[in-house]
């Protein structure tokens, strides 16, 4: 006959596994940023997603009625302006049912540049990342992050 402490314990390490496996929240994607100086009022911001296999990550130019598409939103500021649109590599591209539509995406890694007009020497760059992440059978939930690189 098992002791009360005993099934007390048994209980209490059955709940910590079960609430553990659905604590694990899956991020396929890892997002990192660097930036380099081309001359005193120039710069590129880097940010990269690393992506993990199996899974993929949409292009900016998707269509709409698509997939929600990965916008890279940078904040207002007086020490720097945005040169144009933020760039990225050719995307591999598939037709999705789903959206009826060829839809552009990158598996592995990607990244996205954009160049910046420094106006002063150094500066924080600021802003969000709006993406979505799939594979072959599903979609996570659209994710924001915030990212931050020093311009120096």
């Amino acid at each position: 006959m098992m002791t009360m402490k005993r099934v007390t314990l048994v209980f209490a390490m059955l709940l910590f596994a079960v609430l553990g496996a659905s604590a694990q929240i899956e991020t396929p994607v890892t997002w990192s940023y660097a930036q380099k100086k081309i001359s005193n009022t120039e710069a590129v911001v880097y940010i990269k997603a690393t992506i993990q296999d199996g899974w993929h990550i949409y292009s900016q130019n998707v269509k709409p009625g698509g997939p929600v598409k990965t916008t890279i939103t940078f904040a207002p500021s007086k020490e720097y302006t945005k040169v144009g649109t933020t760039a990225e590599p050719k995307p591999m591209s598939k037709f999705e049912k789903v959206f009826d539509m060829n839809v552009g995406y990158f598996e592995k890694s990607v990244v996205f540049q954009q160049k910046i007009k420094l106006n002063k020497p150094a500066t924080t760059v600021t802003g969000t990342i709006e993406f979505m992440v799939c594979d072959e059978s599903r979609c996570l939930p659209p994710d924001e992050i915030k990212f931050s690189v020093q311009v120096k």
